[in-house]
């Protein structure tokens, strides 16, 4: 991919090395009387005054400044603070700012033309807990298992410099600099290299609602923040009042910044609900805008929303009135699925429960498209069944659902393997973008906790204190796991040893099954706009009916502990099982649902308790076997 971003002295921010060996400093600091450039320490310490460019920046060339150099800005000849778009922070949040000429690393992904976004099947993985070593390496050591298991496209939370060791990465305080206990900015740029040379596109989640609070120093060179609005956070970040032009060059620039100098092929957003902007062209439309522009013509790259807002705008294109972002993160799927499966009706799932919440969520997106929410106590959301299912991103488990529970339980933890396969069966075979946590595809034991690694004692309190007042609205629980504590963030990691285990084992077969039988369907080519959704009103079962070019396909779901007979709505030939939960082959008790149905003779598709049946119609089934598997 060619340049996204303008690396001309004009505009860069950070520390930019030139050919011939200087680097050139710009930061913005508007309040500053004099910023200085502060290399180096003891004996080797140089001070290099920079000259102000126009009214707002400080800028200037040091020679013999170069790659992995040390830095601080001093401003008015008081204090010294790490650089707001600093590339590197070897030595942590507190520590000086380190130089990164990108032009050191060679890639070797230059044929790499990406996955369009709607074929993406992903894989959300915390580098800090998907290996044992913590890294971005440990994670290119584990390429082999993600083609294995048939995804093409990992996930990273947030990489961000963070406080310490232990983090989600929303506390990030350096959004420029990759995690120096990951691996840094070589670290992540060997990983990603991998990951394309193998066919896997990476995605990599970033967090413009909010920065961390210890390691923030960016409210000491420029007014970042605002108190006009709060948010769950503190101040926002200013993307609207006087001055915010500047912020947002600085988020844009960095979200360009990981297309161009880190191959990454997509940017997970994270909470765009917590953006504040009442501008007529909102940072959101114009990081859109300036992406889509930025877009070379070997391969896009894309934006991904997390959005609780149900506002169909965030996905709609530009040309059409809305902001333009490519798809968003379901969670009105989620939540009808989950409580399908689990009953569970406390927090934000009171609003859910019904068969219709899923059949809904299959045949429009949105659950709630402006109806009455009881946990808003308000109306909520708007239409969304206009466009197209490959915009949203449907899931059983992420990091979210499961990390925010008081106790960290998975959904293996909360349900059977029938439900398991079931929950498998609605995400992997969706005509949306699916998405797999990682360990779910072995039925993972180990929770995932909350942790952080902070040094300020106030902070551990507050932050303790803060989680235990957000869990109040799903009642008792048990103790919430100390975030602070290192046993937290051990008991979080996954063992991916345990899929050679029995009943392990036999998940992960049959996610690798789904995967395969994803890529062989190919559901983002369906035939429609929609699939065709049918369900009982007296009874939670549910069929979904897509047309595709890989085969017309029927979903089957019986979520209820009784038999059910469904009324088929097959039309058009002889259909034949091409998946079912009950198969002894993924560890079930033997199949229920007749092998064919013959659309014209009319009889009902009998499902076991908990059983998901999917069929094809025969003349198109025997390119993948045509057996019961």
């Amino acid at each position: 991919m060619n340049d996204l971003i303008d690396t001309s002295a004009g505009t860069h921010i950070g520390a930019l090395p030139l050919p011939d060996g200087s680097t050139f400093f710009r930061v913005w600091a508007p309040f500053a009387g004099m910023i200085s450039v502060e290399l180096g320490q003891g004996s080797d310490r140089r001070i290099a005054s920079l000259e102000r460019s126009g009214s707002d920046y400080f800028e200037g060339k040091l020679e013999s400044a170069g790659n992995g150099d040390l830095y601080r800005y001093v401003i008015d000849e008081h204090e010294a603070f790490p650089d707001p778009a600093s590339r590197s922070q070897p030595r942590g949040v507190h520590g000086p700012s380190g130089i990164v000429d990108h032009s050191f690393f060679q890639w070797t992904d230059c044929g790499w033309q990406g996955i369009p976004v709607e074929e993406y099947t992903i894989y959300e993985l915390h580098v800090g807990t998907f290996t044992g070593e913590g890294t971005f390496q440990a994670v290119t050591g584990c390429i082999d298992y993600f083609k294995e298991l048939g995804i093409n496209a990992i996930e990273l939370m947030p990489v961000g410099q963070f406080p310490g060791g232990r983090n989600w990465g929303y506390d990030g305080t350096f959004p420029f600099a990759p995690q120096n206990t990951y691996g840094g900015p070589a670290g992540l740029k060997e990983m990603i290299n991998a990951c394309h040379e193998h066919g896997i596109a990476v995605i990599l989640d970033v967090v413009y609602n909010h920065l961390g609070p210890e390691g923030n120093y960016l409210a000491k060179f420029g007014p970042y923040f605002t108190n006009r609005y709060r948010t769950p956070w503190g101040d926002a970040i200013n993307f609207d009042g006087p001055m915010s032009d500047e912020v947002r060059h600085y988020f844009i620039e960095n979200a360009l910044g990981w297309f161009t100098h880190y191959h990454v092929d997509a940017l997970r957003l994270d909470a765009v609900h917590g953006i504040y902007d009442f501008s007529a062209r909102t940072f959101l439309q114009e990081l859109a805008e300036t992406v889509k522009s930025a877009n070379d013509g070997n391969r896009t790259a894309y934006l991904i929303a997390e959005s609780d807002l149900n506002d169909i705008r965030v996905i709609t294109p530009q040309d059409c009135g809305g902001i333009g972002l490519h798809a968003q993160w379901n969670d009105d799927f989620h939540h009808a699925l989950h409580v399908l499966l689990t009953a569970e009706r406390r927090g934000y799932y009171m609003d859910f429960g019904s068969i219709g919440d899923l059949a809904k969520g299959f045949s429009e997106g949105y659950v709630f498209t402006g109806q009455f929410s009881s946990y808003r106590r308000r109306k909520h959301g708007s239409h969304s069944k206009h466009r197209p299912p490959t915009q949203f991103v449907v899931f059983s488990q992420n990091h979210d659902q499961t990390g925010n529970r008081p106790l960290g339980e998975r959904l293996a933890g909360l349900v059977c393997p029938d439900r398991l396969k079931m929950a498998a069966t609605a995400v992997m075979l969706s005509p949306s973008i699916p998405l797999l946590f990682m360990g779910e595809e072995y039925g993972e034991t180990a929770p995932f906790l909350y942790f952080v690694s902070h040094g300020d004692k106030n902070l551990i309190e507050a932050v303790g204190a803060g989680r235990a007042e957000e869990f109040a609205a799903f009642g008792p629980g048990g103790d919430v796991a100390d975030p602070q504590a290192e046993e937290t963030f051990i008991r979080s990691r996954i063992n991916r040893e345990l899929r050679f285990e029995e009943r392990h084992d036999l998940l992960f077969g049959f996610y690798k099954h789904l995967c395969a039988l994803r890529g062989s369907l190919k559901p983002w080519e369906m035939k429609q706009h929609r699939p065709d959704v049918t369900y009982r009103h007296d009874r939670p079962v549910l069929c979904v009916t897509m047309p595709l070019s890989g085969g017309d396909i029927a979903c089957f779901f019986n979520f209820s502990g009784e038999e059910a007979n469904i009324i088929s709505p097959l039309h058009d030939g002889t259909w034949a099982v091409i998946t079912d939960t009950f198969s002894k082959q993924w560890g079930g008790t033997g199949e229920k649902a007749p092998a064919l149905v013959n659309a014209a003779e009319g009889i009902p598709v009998s499902l076991g308790p908990w059983n998901a049946v999917v069929y094809r119609r025969e003349e198109s089934c025997r390119s993948f076997g045509g057996n019961r598997s």
